[in-house]
């Protein structure tokens, strides 16, 4: 148990048998009345976000989470995916709509599997992964003027809005939170 106080950005509260992450907090002094502090918080399953008041000296549930690093090893059904814990070795299944970018997803990554005790509450990409592109219109070459975009399916199968300069068989950036192509990849990245 933690002050309302005590509240911040990370944190994971247990909130009518839901978690919650902190993605934001304001301490508040008004000139009258009593100090409160605003959040804002994120449901781990539904990925909504609440905005909760609390007054000062509110007892709050705090959760105890580890990050650990896991690697994905395949895909088990339509939704399942199996993952192997770097540490212990020990594999877990993780459902598909606890993995953040999981359309990016390809065999042999490292993620981040966020829990707390033996539950999973989410999984993690990193934030860039470098990802081929096996299917686009061919490319324009010198067309690097204009902000124009069109489709590009990547390896994991996922289709990216991609600039018309990019080909079939290159490597490209991708931003797992977005979407969003960032930049061709640099020759030596590990893909």
């Amino acid at each position: 148990m933690i002050n309302s106080q005590e509240i911040k950005n990370g944190m994971c509260l247990l909130i009518e048998g839901q978690y919650y992450f902190v993605i934001e907090f304001l301490h508040v002094k008004p000139g009258k009345g009593n100090t409160f502090m605003r959040t804002k918080l994120k449901n781990v399953k539904t990925g909504k976000v609440l905005d909760r008041t609390y007054q000062i000296g509110v007892k709050l549930e705090d959760v105890q989470i580890s990050k650990r690093p896991h690697q994905f090893l395949y895909k088990e059904g339509d939704d399942q995916y199996v993952f192997m814990n770097n540490e212990t070795f020990e594999q877990i299944n993780i459902d598909k709509v606890q993995i953040q970018g999981v359309e990016f997803l390809k065999e042999g990554d490292n993620v981040d599997v966020v829990s707390h005790d033996d539950l999973v509450l989410y999984a993690e990409l990193p934030a860039k992964v470098v990802l081929t592109v096996t299917y686009t219109e061919p490319g324009l070459k010198g067309d690097t003027a204009t902000n124009t975009l069109k489709p590009a399916t990547v390896e994991t199968g996922a289709t990216v809005r991609v600039p018309l300069f990019i080909n079939e068989g290159e490597a490209i950036v991708v931003d797992t939170r977005t979407g969003d192509y960032l930049e061709r990849a640099v020759s030596g990245l590990k893909k």
